[in-house]
């Protein structure tokens, strides 16, 4: 019999930090159905265009999550042993290395926009359109290395309510201000492409303004202010590489790896990338609980090993992997009764539907799996430590199957839109099962040392 966690303060916990955490990937979520929906309205090549281009920002929020998961996974450790001076130093370090981050991609996508979308796609108007959202996107990179650190470190001190208002109050300009200048609304130019970047542009310098806003001159309660942004942190920086950095690279691959699928997509066609625009829509919605559970249990986790209660740390496991098989299952029912309302609602061709409701059925089998080693990867493992594993199970998975299985079978071989989405996601399948054999064998749990060890 499966030894699961029984105390109520466990998943009083759970629901604090899970809940809002899984509300905000809903905003989010609809923030990014919005652009969907409004800009499906112009066509598939507009749908397209913008699909892509955002895959080039979502590299850096990847690259931007691995630093800053990385960080928490120590956080959440200093927090559980009261370790404040560490702490702190910990979050300078994030924050430095995100925006040496941000002045990078701020660089490339001033510089080289065509170039980047080029890579993506062949199709010449799909390229000029998501130039244009590039271009537009230019101001965000460093206030979202700014935020993404900020977000990442609230929640892991408990206060995930803050992004979440944050997010809520950003959801509701992104809608006003899409409409208006996608469409030409209230005096504004009709921008198409353009008005979404513009939008969502706008609607971003106000979530990172209340989040930053918050997290540098309000709370109290980590206490962090920017002039320690500036302070010495040389005595945690090597402990930071040591157990953060494989985060950073294994997120960050990751997100070179989705870019790698997306420019596989591309090539295969823009029907493809529009199918696949309205399913990743989809598969967003169905998985929030598992994206809020998987964030509380990295952060719970490293609580309760700071706290030195491993037994606890046993059963907590245990009990979110049946919570994350459990949600997986949901997942998937979810994706089967919402697929064909959410196909039919769009302004495309029949073809482009087919692929949609093949790309849907692939997604409904692979969330039960991605459910399952989300909650244990960047969670359970994550949570104790046990970065270079995890590092090591992304590169493989991702690098050496997904993307060349997709390449050969979209590409090459032109096998049916089921099949090429089903090899482009098989890392799923094998990382679940990984997961669970790391978790079983016990070695996950990794000692961590403090400014003072």
């Amino acid at each position: 019999m499966i030894n699961i966690e029984t105390d109520k303060n466990f998943y009083k916990k759970m629901v604090q930090t899970a809940l809002p955490i899984a509300v905000q990937s809903v905003i989010m979520t609809g923030v990014n159905m919005v652009d969907t929906i409004m800009l499906g309205a112009l066509g598939e090549t507009a749908l397209s265009a913008s699909s892509l281009a955002t895959q080039f920002v979502q590299l850096f929020t990847f690259l931007c999550m691995g630093i800053s998961m990385g960080a928490s996974v120590l956080t959440s450790r200093y927090w559980g042993a009261r370790n404040f001076d560490s702490l702190r130093k910990t979050i300078t370090v994030a924050l430095r290395f995100t925006v040496v981050l941000g002045i990078l991609f701020t660089i490339l996508d001033g510089l080289i926009p065509q170039q980047i979308m080029q890579l993506y796609s062949n199709e010449a108007d799909v390229v000029a359109g998501g130039t244009i959202y590039l271009k537009w996107s230019l101001p965000t990179f460093l206030l979202m290395a700014l935020s993404t650190v900020s977000t990442n470190i609230l929640r892991s001190a408990g206060m995930a309510m803050v992004p979440l208002v944050a997010s809520a109050v950003s959801f509701a300009i992104n809608i006003g201000a899409n409409y208006i200048f996608i469409f030409g609304e209230m005096g504004a130019p009709a921008m198409g492409v353009a008005g979404a970047a513009l939008g969502t542009v706008i609607a971003r310098v106000v979530e990172i303004g209340v989040i930053c806003g918050y997290f540098f001159f309000i709370d109290k309660k980590i206490g962090y202010r920017l002039r320690y942004f500036f302070s010495s942190c040389g005595d945690l920086v090597a402990e930071f590489l040591r157990t953060s950095v494989p985060v950073m690279f294994s997120d960050g691959l990751l997100g070179v790896g989705e870019s790698m699928l997306a420019i596989i997509m591309g090539h295969i066609g823009s029907q493809f990338v529009s199918a696949n625009a309205i399913t990743t829509v989809v598969q967003r919605v169905s998985t929030v609980f598992i994206t809020g559970i998987s964030f509380a249990g990295c952060f719970i986790i490293g609580q309760t090993l700071g706290e030195h209660r491993m037994e606890a740390v046993k059963r907590q496991s245990n009990t979110m992997l049946l919570i994350g098989t459990v949600i997986g299952c949901a997942a998937a029912v979810i994706i089967q009764l919402l697929s064909n309302p959410v196909i039919n609602y769009y302004n495309i061709a029949d073809e482009t539907k087919e692929i949609a409701r093949q790309l849907m059925d692939v997604i409904s089998i692979i969330i039960i799996f991605r459910s399952t080693n989300s909650v244990l990867t960047k969670g359970v493992l994550r949570g104790g430590g046990d970065t270079r594993f995890l590092l090591v199970a992304d590169t493989v998975t991702m690098w050496c199957m997904a993307i060349p299985l997709g390449y050969v079978g979209g590409i090459l071989l032109n096998i049916p839109p089921f099949w090429i989405y089903m090899c482009l996601h098989c890392d799923q399948i094998i990382k679940a099962f990984l997961a669970v054999w790391r978790l079983r064998s016990g070695k996950w749990i990794k000692k961590v040392r403090g400014a003072d060890d």
